[in-house]
């Protein structure tokens, strides 16, 4: 199965110049906990509920803050023409639930995430998928509080 038979292709983008209010603001009607961010036709980055918790709100930065300034700009991505099977692993090995769907002319297409794979009935992809991305690679900082 490829990419594009999988992905969720109604997808809502925040622009860096907006602010991270809108873009929570739209995280809640959409009830989802990231948005690719675009800009001039182009997918620039991911803003994710956890960046505008950790990167503004423990930062002391405020609703008004560009969705830009904290934003993720190193976005990873697959093509609308790729194995389910291969993106999973891709999923896995960078430990990410979804990512943004491309066409070959870079342009976004749609979200894929390891609950659309799950639904498509590519449930052993995902499964294996999540159980990499779910697994620690060193001891959380709660745990070594608790630890310590």
């Amino acid at each position: 199965m490829r990419a594009k038979e999988a992905m969720s292709a109604d997808v809502t983008i925040a622009s860096p110049d907006q602010t991270i209010r809108d873009a929570a603001q739209a995280m809640l009607e959409i009830d989802a906990g990231f948005l690719p961010v675009g800009e001039n036709d182009r997918l620039v980055g991911m803003i994710t509920d956890r960046d505008i918790a950790v990167r503004a709100v423990a930062s002391g930065k405020g609703p008004e803050t560009p969705v830009r300034e904290v934003m993720t700009s190193d976005v990873r991505y697959c093509f609308e023409d790729e194995n389910v099977d291969d993106i999973a692993r891709s999923m896995s090995d960078q430990q990410v639930r979804r990512l943004p769907v491309l066409d070959r002319n870079k342009r976004l297409v749609g979200v894929i995430s390891l609950g659309d794979m799950a639904v498509c009935g590519e449930t052993i992809a995902s499964g294996e998928a999540l159980c990499e991305i779910a697994r620690p690679t060193s001891l959380h900082s709660q745990q070594q509080a608790r630890l310590g």
